[in-house]
């Protein structure tokens, strides 16, 4: 079951990339393309079969575990600011990008970097499971490691989550409102992930759902915003959208 959660989720992710190529090519809205290539790639790294080949690459100390995290940071920091301008929430994008949101970003990379650097991470495994297992010392220092890497994104969803609540049960259109509630769920969804540590080990299980629940309403949330934006442009006269003389 999780693999095929696993693998739909890439299927998604690498299908959204993919149809926003002609947009990237003719430079427009091409964050879009950006967050779903990076979601793509982030999924990517989470199954086993492709981890293991791309950190034996990379010396199998666990090094694409790193990347991957780096990688969720750049994937939901630009999702993060793409919702927030598209809902017109000031108070997100300070949190954001502001000193605040810089800050974060800074200590949380800083701390990841130190305790990968502590601990002892050598052994492709997924989830750094073998190195959580080899004693004492590292299993704290995957826990903290784990912790730090979920910390980010649980701070990028907390500061867009109101506007996303406040959207999904306003008279914005159904399209848009839909939209906004599935952004939500995958918001809440990440904060939850901060609770992975109270979970027990026989539903770990959980932590996969709500891991890629979140991916996948994000990837359909901003797909349906797009699509919003394109039926609305369509019912718009052909006069009013070019300028005369075009």
């Amino acid at each position: 079951m999780i693999e095929i959660l696993q693998w739909t989720t890439l299927v998604a992710c690498a299908a959204a990339t993919l149809s926003r190529i002609p947009n990237l090519v003719r430079k427009k809205n091409r964050s879009l393309f950006y967050i779903f290539a990076l979601m793509t790639v982030a999924t990517l790294l989470s199954i086993k079969a492709p981890y293991l080949a791309i950190d034996g690459m990379l010396g199998n100390t666990n090094v694409a575990n790193l990347l991957l995290r780096f990688i969720i940071f750049g994937a939901i920091y630009f999702l993060g600011m793409r919702i927030a301008k598209g809902f017109g929430d000031v108070h997100g994008l300070q949190f954001i990008r502001g000193r605040a949101g810089t800050v974060v970003l800074g200590l949380i990379s800083l701390a990841l970097l130190i305790l990968f650097a502590l601990m002892d991470s050598e052994g492709s495994s997924v989830g750094m499971m073998d190195v959580y297992a080899k004693d004492e010392r590292n299993r704290l220092l995957v826990e903290y490691y784990g912790a730090a890497g979920r910390a980010y994104p649980a701070y990028v969803c907390l500061a867009i989550l109101p506007a996303m609540l406040r959207a999904a049960g306003s008279t914005l259109p159904a399209m848009l409102r839909i939209s906004a509630l599935l952004l939500a769920v995958g918001g809440i969804a990440i904060t939850l992930s901060l609770l992975f540590p109270v979970i027990p080990p026989a539903l770990g299980y959980l932590t996969f759902i709500i891991n890629y629940t979140a991916i996948l309403c994000f990837v359909f949330g901003l797909m349906l915003i797009w699509l919003a934006k394109a039926m609305a442009r369509r019912k718009v006269p052909e006069h009013i959208r070019k300028p005369a003389g075009t």
